[in-house]
């Protein structure tokens, strides 16, 4: 069974969905000028909450809105509604409809950036050279004042501007309050010094952990920068270079040496070696010559190539890819999800605090002074925000995302690699998984009223219609053309095989489960090939021996997962039991379940969850073609699709691109080094945090120690979680 429609069922996300989201319509937005963690937050919350919303998620990472609207009809009323949403929340942002924006205005907007950092640079060097003269020359208090006014306002301008408005918008408890409280407050009690630097070193960690976040976005476009610019198309004669979305199936393009491959097709003309490392994570080139298939995104070595494009470029694998690994921080992991929460208490919670602390102890202890209590609390309010937890950890997770497809494996989202941490048993399918899927007729053993040709062409003549590997080998072994109009009366009968009439005559060809149900006597054959019997009329023919081979790294990927602490490997068949056991020994794995229909795969799966413990992954790694039922069932499918496979990159929350088994552990390997970095984030955050607020608290700490906790922290996670982009092949 054939199937590209991802079945989401599987318990990781509870994938489960209303029949209505049929009608439903998804939407995705640019939110231009995001930079705000706690703002993205909110965003996303009120978004969500909007009637008619069914949900709704901001990717931080790459500034993208996207939202499911449950009626269309009322599609642009909503989207309305969500884009006053974001304009309360964040004026500067601008709300661009991703339909609409090229790729060309990339360009610009990088500009425009750079342009808006150097006036931001300037303004915070004059400002600091003003806070200097004020601080090191002795000038009278009113002229000291002035300076230091000055230099808060063209340090901090902004920050109160920003607050003032959010203010009125009803949006207080944001970092621009914090700051602006603690920074007034120090003016306030006499601290001009204090209140300035603060400021000043507070934008400029701000300005550094803004660096660090484009330069991570940056980072992770730039692992999955595999577009094509342009195709070089044939017209009579003469080459246009077009854009790849204006070429057509059935079209000629020619592709140059040191050009990428612009769109899918079939190599007419030419012979050259291609780099596939964009798409795989493989260094070694591969050659291709006419008859080949060839993908867009690979880059053309040293030949000419002419290729007929068979798929449109929005059909194409690197299309597939793209939006796959585009949208995967949409699928939020657990951990995010509870950072976003955390956030939106905590932050509240400590201003409630910051404001006991500076009132109460002044009542009930003796001797102290409100300054002293109001500058600790003030302290205590820039330490709060929790910018370093809810910047780093998307970051940290979309690093792996895109670590991971730099080696040749896709996951669809951080909840997929934060549940691969916990898998304890890995489930594999053997055909096109284990083995390579190639099968080839070894063996033809007829009866003596029959001939090997002609027993070999009774059984292409009734697999001519299946589409299943052993079908092709069949018909491969066979090498002549099949006259359809001979064949009568197909059924294809699962699990067991086909039924046809041929030339008026009954054929039958199947397993051994075949010949039982229609009471044919045949011959017992002890072999690690999959036996195919074929009956004529009711009367035994012989059979045919087809023959797979494993992959050279199955045994590998199989101890690699042991090394890291998978409990149980096990291998779910179709194939007769001998075979299954003979290749289980082979490779080394636990358990081994042979003659099993799909359907009996998920009723396995199903007593494996049974096994497992309660917060322990079940992965299922099958082929994407016939597995899909299975694949949807686990808690984490795994398609060894290969490149090309849109059944396998449609079907599986996790794709190997490399079709290698051992890539498994890799993914693995790259959750839990995610996971690390992730997990080092909040603890470093949290308890520098706590440690500084306690000082302050004490009044041992200062606004110094406070902005450190702030800024410097969140820069320090930020540059921490750009660690799980650069993962290397494990």
């Amino acid at each position: 069974m054939t199937s590209n429609i991802k079945l989401e069922t599987s318990s990781t996300d509870n994938k489960s969905q209303n029949s209505s989201s049929l009608k439903s319509v998804k939407k995705e937005f640019m939110l231009e000028g995001l930079g705000c963690a706690n703002c993205a937050a909110k965003i996303e919350r009120e978004s969500g909450n909007v009637d008619g919303v069914r949900s709704a998620s901001v990717d931080f990472v790459s500034t993208k809105l996207t939202m499911e609207i449950e009626d269309p009809s009322k599609q642009n009323d909503i989207i309305n509604d969500v884009k006053k949403i974001v304009k309360r929340i964040e004026p500067d942002v601008n709300v661009m409809d991703m339909d609409s924006i090229q790729n060309k205005s990339k360009a610009k907007n990088e500009e425009v950036e750079e342009e808006s950092n150097k006036s931001e640079i300037i303004r915070l060097i004059i400002g600091a050279l003003i806070f200097a003269v004020a601080t090191i020359m002795k000038l009278s208090q009113p002229i000291e004042l002035l300076l230091y006014l000055v230099s808060y306002v063209l340090v901090g301008g902004e920050v109160i501007l920003g607050a003032f408005k959010n203010i009125i918008r009803g949006q207080i408890f944001d970092e621009n309050f914090l700051m602006s409280i603690a920074t007034i407050g120090a003016f306030a009690i006499g601290e001009y010094p204090e209140g300035v630097a603060v400021m000043l070193f507070y934008q400029i960690g701000e300005m550094f952990q803004d660096m660090a976040v484009n330069k991570s976005r940056k980072s992770i476009s730039s692992l999955m920068d595999i577009r094509p610019d342009f195709a070089n198309l044939k017209l009579d004669g003469d080459l246009k270079k077009v854009d790849p979305e204006d070429v057509k199936i059935g079209d000629i393009i020619v592709v140059k040496p040191g050009e990428k491959v612009p769109l899918d097709g079939k190599v007419i003309e030419g012979k050259s070696m291609v780099d596939t490392a964009a798409l795989t994570g493989e260094s070694v080139p591969r050659e291709v010559s006419v008859g080949d298939n060839i993908l867009n995104g690979v880059i053309n070595k040293n030949g000419l190539l002419t290729i007929e494009v068979e798929k449109k470029f929005g059909d194409s694998t690197v299309a597939k890819i793209l939006d796959l690994v585009q949208n995967a921080s949409s699928k939020k992991a657990p951990t995010e999800n509870f950072i976003t929460k955390f956030a939106r208490y905590y932050t509240p919670a400590v201003v409630f605090a910051a404001l006991a602390l500076g009132l109460i102890p002044p009542l009930v202890i003796e001797g102290a002074t409100y300054s002293e209590w109001i500058y600790r609390a003030l302290s205590f309010l820039v330490v709060s925000c929790p910018c370093a937890l809810v910047v780093s950890i998307p970051l940290g997770f979309f690093g792996g995302i895109g670590g991971a497809s730099k080696n040749g494996i896709l996951v669809k989202g951080g909840n997929y690699l934060e549940a691969l941490n916990s898998a304890e048993m890995v489930v594999f399918d053997k055909t096109g998984t284990l083995t390579k899927g190639i099968f080839k007729v070894t063996e033809v053993k007829p009866e003596e009223n029959i001939s090997k040709d002609e027993l070999i062409a009774c059984a292409a003549y009734a697999e001519n219609y299946s589409n299943h590997p052993i079908a092709t080998s069949i018909l491969k072994a066979y090498g002549s053309e099949i006259i359809k109009e001979k064949i009568k009366d197909y059924e294809e009968i699962s699990g067991h095989g086909v039924k046809v009439t041929l030339d008026g005559k009954e054929v039958l060809a199947g397993n051994y489960k075949l010949m039982d149900k229609e009471n044919i006597k045949y011959k017992q054959v002890e072999t690690i090939g999959t036996v195919v019997h074929v009956a004529i009329e009711k009367k035994y023919a012989g059979y045919i021996v087809i023959s797979d081979e494993v992959k050279e790294d199955s045994a590998k990927a199989i101890k690699a997962l042991k090394e890291i602490g998978i409990k149980k490997t096990v291998m779910l068949t179709g194939d007769n039991k001998k075979v299954g056991e003979i290749i289980a020994k082979e490779l080394g794995l636990d358990e081994v379940y042979s003659e099993l229909l799909p359907d009996q795969k998920v009723e396995k799966l199903e007593l494996f969850f049974k096994e497992k413990s309660p917060k322990g992954k079940v992965i299922f790694v099958g082929d994407g073609i016939n597995d899909a039922p299975v694949l949807a069932r686990a808690d984490i499918g795994i398609a060894m699709g290969g490149v090309g496979s849109d059944a396998a990159i449609e079907a599986a929350d996790v794709v190997i691109m490399t079709d290698e088994p051992s890539k498994i552990a890799s993914a693995i390997k790259i959750a839990k080094k995610t996971r690390r970095i992730v997990m080092q984030n909040i603890v470093f955050a949290l308890s520098v945090k706590l440690v500084i607020l306690a000082l302050v608290a004490i009044g041992m700490g200062t606004m110094w120690e406070a902005v450190f906790g702030d800024v410097g922290v969140a820069l320090l996670a930020v540059l921490n979680a750009m660690r799980a982009m650069k993962i290397e092949n494990m």
